[in-house]
């Protein structure tokens, strides 16, 4: 089973590419859900919430809605261990697990965070502080691409994050790899000229029709290896994720049939 949607819905530009003008904020989830049947929360990156923020998100969707959760910066950017966020977010989330609608949370490493002892061990230390949940762990640098991390990860059953992102220096390459029985992918756009320039122009990107399609390999592989693949699209500038992630819908469609995609 394909699932599809985007990493993050509450977006003031995607007013007109896909929310209807004049909609509220507060009444964005409510569209999408009707469109997509998960979500990515990337906002918990920059701050928790107060757990009645994800009550409201559960009580607006569907039963068989699901989210996965993005860990604070904290946890994978500044790597502050006094932090405690991974307390303070499962204590946050607590109504989507009470609702049965949380299926995991999303660790994004930075490209800086290259594979190095003491990198290493940094996440040995805290890949479990989500223990009962399921972690799907994002890399950015391809020195992690090794055998021997994939063994760890299955060995100590932490989803691995495919990513589709602009092949520059020491980047990620397409890939199908699963460590879990849940795939993961998430596609981030291929904006080389505005990669290193940080903010949300890195994401300005629109894949073409023959680009998802370079995919479908990858997304074989997986659907052969695993229960269920999430795949999320970040590249969120104007809307440009909803218009993919349809897409990506109609192209798996005609591939695998209705039944195969959520």
């Amino acid at each position: 089973m394909f699932k599809i949607g985007t990493s993050g819905y509450s977006f003031a530009d995607w007013v007109g590419p896909f929310y209807p003008p004049g909609i509220e904020k507060g009444k964005m989830l409510d569209y999408y859900k009707d469109h997509f049947r998960c979500v990515e929360i990337n906002s918990t990156y920059y701050g928790i919430p107060h757990p009645s923020v994800f009550y409201n998100m559960a009580r607006k969707t569907q039963d068989d809605f699901e989210f996965i959760v993005k860990t604070h910066q904290d946890f994978t950017h500044s790597r502050d261990e006094s932090f405690g966020g991974a307390a303070k977010l499962l204590e946050a989330v607590k109504p989507l697990i009470e609702s049965g609608k949380l299926k995991g949370f999303l660790a994004q490493f930075p490209w800086s965070f290259k594979l190095t002892r003491a990198n290493l061990e940094y996440f040995k230390r805290h890949m479990h502080d989500f223990e009962g949940h399921n972690l799907f762990v994002e890399f950015r640098h391809n020195s992690w691409v090794t055998p021997k991390l994939f063994e760890m990860l299955s060995r100590e059953k932490i989803g691995y994050c495919n990513v589709d992102e602009p092949q520059l220096d020491g980047m990620l390459l397409p890939d199908g790899k699963a460590t879990i029985d849940i795939g993961y992918v998430r596609f981030h756009g291929r904006n080389e000229a505005k990669w290193w320039g940080g903010g949300g122009e890195r994401y300005d990107y629109n894949y073409s029709g023959s680009e998802l399609d370079g995919w479908l390999a990858y997304l074989r592989q997986l659907k052969e290896t695993t229960q269920s693949v999430y795949l999320f699209f970040n590249n969120c500038h104007q809307g440009q994720a909803v218009k993919n992630a349809k897409l990506l819908q109609q192209i798996l469609r005609e591939e695998y049939g209705e039944t195969g995609i959520n």
